[in-house]
């Protein structure tokens, strides 16, 4: 098994146990892991084809939405909060 496809089963475990952490505690660790996916996600891809990396950004995206939500309007200087939900 490519050590691409170890390292993002490891992520997706590492994902989980991070979840389940009081939210308080997620902070540190998610973004971490919010650096890290890009990473894996892209390496997949060279590993076997750009379909599958599509599908991973799409999980991605959607498990990180709110965070990177929060993230593009910090960095894009858009601090109105109409669209919050």
């Amino acid at each position: 098994m490519p050590l691409s496809v170890i390292l993002a089963c490891a992520w997706v475990l590492a994902a989980t146990v991070v979840a389940l952490l009081p939210m308080r505690m997620q902070f540190p660790p998610g973004i971490a892991l919010l650096i890290a996916a890009p990473v894996v996600i892209v390496w997949l891809g060279v590993d076997y084809n750009w379909f599958l990396s599509l599908a991973a950004t799409a999980a991605f995206v959607s498990m990180y939405r709110n965070p990177l939500r929060y993230y593009w309007r910090k960095w894009f200087g858009s601090d109105d909060e109409e669209g919050r939900e």
